[in-house]
């Protein structure tokens, strides 16, 4: 078939839409001469051309998005600001994302100079405080001015943070040399950073500690073996900690090498009982991560009272493919209460209750447990639902926002630098200020009228993610149709209906992908609604018939229509119509899940129970938001109730009799 005679079809349906329907950034940008400063100002500030910035910021002034041309040209030069030039800004800009942006690199740079008198009197104007940084640095001032031990404050801050910190470093710093107890908390920290592959995490925190051991620390991040089998390391002092990296680090690249490792007499003699659990956490974490049978019976190995949350998560996960519903409740049980809360571990406490129940009083607890999260909000509230014997169904509409509230919205500062700022391509700065305009943390934050009004403003202006964005904020009512919009539908479902999608599923997906941004591109270069990457697009259109398609017809709305759900049917019929694989696969390519889906011999497993073992954490959450999506999608296109779970289905081992159509070609 030809390339052109398919988007021929999908446009004259798309033609049935209003123009009005078309996204802003589809038809064009309108800038005027202004606004190309504005752009200008932006690549300038992504250049840190200072002098080009001073230049011109002149020509900014009056403009809706002065506030950020203001900001970007203060910002590039933080570094030589005087404390007036700052005041001024944030006099002028009072109330703006633009003033606390700002105000959070101040403190950053105030922390970094040691500047508390200051720090200390702007701190509490800092409106935003999601900085765990900063936070870390007010900790450090509060330790210095009055002595207290916040070691814990400064942990819960520190340690989960993915990268090397200053602020939480120095805090650390300085509670080391105060509280010698605060040791313990740096060495978590190397743990952790080599726990997940980050070594710069782990020789940040090991230079704290012992400044004379970061050289090591990068040689076993390199060969642990060779740091373990060297004889010197059972007998010299001091060695404790860094024998658990290394066994740390031979467990994330082999579990059974340091399962076997960890049991040799010198290592049992050296480590604690908390080094080993945590060792055997990392363990099991890793072989559960890896598939592998063994992983229920490494965590057991372990006292769980040191095993942290990454490693709980991972037991339960491996409990689950093991059907050992006893070492499920066993795991959850011993996370913490926030965890524990959790919708994904209140569905899967519930079920080994009544996996396991043998009294009354059970089954009513696992009843009311699931009672706590059933609803059409995300995945386990949605399975939750049906374990109650419910299906999913929209819910009653909430009155639609008043004129006055309506408004409110549209007289909204920070909403209409926002909205400018997306519609000129600024897309990155107009979604920080809108986000930070609705947020609820923020002084002066929106209730759920105000949001639903907010995201009506943005449905209307079709910026769909914020549309969605800001729909799901709200805590007290669902308005299901605002939260999963249908743009572009006459030719996403006559397209997926002409190839035999659900176009649910197609909806589903789309709206995880991309939010409905016809020029969204990844930092990979998947580009468009369906997020296709160009080596795919190619591959598809040879295997779906279309001989004329060029690779920059990707980022075209029906061009990239046509390509998605050409490549995600294949994925689709290359698993056997399982939806949660051919998501898998769309996300993380198909090699993966067929890994995942196990091996002859292995279990067939609810999918939801696969799905939650899933390895890749991005994955896993794919996995789980496509498939709920299409389900409340199902509901809206069709007016029924739906159930996930007949979506979900069974995975386990390819039947190898049955015939799948080959990808092994997929680039």
């Amino acid at each position: 078939m030809q390339f052109s005679a398919i988007l021929t079809s999908i446009a004259l349906l798309g033609a049935l839409m209003s123009p009005a329907l078309v996204p802003a950034h589809a038809q064009g940008r309108d800038t005027t001469r202004a606004d190309e400063t504005l752009l200008d100002m932006a690549q300038a500030y992504k250049g840190r051309d200072r002098k080009r910035l001073s230049t011109l910021l002149p020509q900014a002034r009056g403009h809706v998005l002065e506030p950020w041309a203001a900001y970007w040209e203060l910002s590039a030069r933080l570094d030589e600001a005087s404390n007036a030039e700052v005041q001024d800004f944030f006099a002028r800009y009072r109330g703006t994302y633009q003033e606390d942006r700002l105000r959070t690199e101040w403190l950053l740079q105030l922390g970094k100079n040691r500047d508390w008198t200051s720090f200390n009197r702007e701190y509490p104007l800092y409106r935003m405080n999601d900085n765990r940084s900063v936070q870390c640095y007010a900790l450090l001032a509060e330790h210095l001015s009055s002595g207290v031990d916040n070691t814990a404050q400064v942990k819960d801050a520190w340690l989960p943070l993915k990268d090397a910190d200053e602020g939480c470093a120095s805090a650390a710093e300085q509670l080391l040399k105060d509280h010698t107890t605060s040791a313990q908390m740096v060495w978590q920290r190397a743990r952790l950073g080599m726990e997940n592959d980050r070594l710069r995490v782990a020789t940040q925190a090991v230079g704290l500690v012992s400044p004379g051991s970061v050289k090591t620390v990068t040689a076993i991040y390199l060969n642990p073996g060779k740091y373990l089998n060297d004889k010197l390391t059972a007998i010299q002092p001091k060695t404790r900690e860094l024998v658990s990296l290394a066994l740390i680090r031979q467990a994330y690249l082999e579990p059974a090498d340091a399962a076997a490792e960890i049991d040799k007499l010198r290592w049992k003699t050296q480590l604690t009982q908390e080094e080993r659990s945590w060792i055997w956490g990392v363990i099991g974490k890793r072989a559960a991560q890896k598939l592998l049978p063994d992983a229920p019976a490494y965590f057991a190995r372990a006292q769980t009272a040191y095993l942290n949350e990454d490693h709980l998560a991972w037991q339960a996960r491996a409990a689950l493919r093991a059907g050992r519903w006893d070492q499920v409740q066993s795991a959850i049980s011993a996370m913490g209460e926030p965890q524990r809360s959790e919708p994904t571990w209140v569905y899967w406490r519930a079920r080994a209750l009544l996996q396991q129940s043998t009294t009354e009083g059970s089954r009513t607890q696992a009843l009311r447990l699931l009672e706590s999260i059933a609803g059409v909000r995300g995945f386990y509230e949605q399975l939750a639902l049906e374990e109650l014997g419910q299906r999913i169904s929209a819910p009653p509409r909430p009155a639609a926002p008043t004129p006055e509230e309506k408004d409110a919205a549209s007289r909204n500062p920070g909403l209409n630098r926002a909205l400018y700022a997306i519609r000129i391509g600024l897309r990155s700065e107009g979604v920080r200020e809108w986000n930070y305009s609705t947020n609820l943390h923020v002084r002066g934050g929106m209730d759920d009228r105000a949001l639903l009004a907010a995201a009506d403003l943005a449905c209307h202006n079709e910026v769909w993610d914020r549309c969605i964005n800001t729909s799901e904020r709200t805590k007290g009512v669902i308005d299901l149709e605002q939260r999963f919009p249908m743009p572009h539908k006459a030719a996403v479902i006559a397209r997926a209906k002409q190839i035999g999608l659900d176009p649910a599923y197609v909806y589903g997906l789309i709206r995880q992908e991309s939010r409905f941004i016809t020029d969204a591109r990844s930092g990979v270069g998947a580009s468009g609604l369906m997020q296709v990457m160009p080596a795919t697009a190619r591959w598809t259109a040879k295997k779906i018939g279309l001989t004329d398609f060029q690779s920059h017809q990707i980022t075209d709305r029906d061009t990239n229509i046509a390509i998605g759900t050409g490549y995600l049917k294949l994925v689709l019929d290359n698993f056997g119509g399982s939806m949660p694989m051919a998501a898998a696969a769309y996300n993380a390519g198909p090699n993966r899940p067929r890994t995942w889906r196990g091996q002859t011999g292995d279990p067939v497993l609810e999918a939801a129970i696969w799905a939650e073992n899933v390895p890749f954490n991005e994955t896993r959450d794919y996995v789980k938001k496509v498939l709920s999506n299409t389900t409340n999608y199902a509901a809206l296109i069709t007016g029924q109730p739906q159930s996930l779970k007949a979506r979900l289905g069974t995975v386990g081992p390819r039947d190898a009799s049955a015939a799948a159509p080959a990808m092994d070609d997929l680039p």
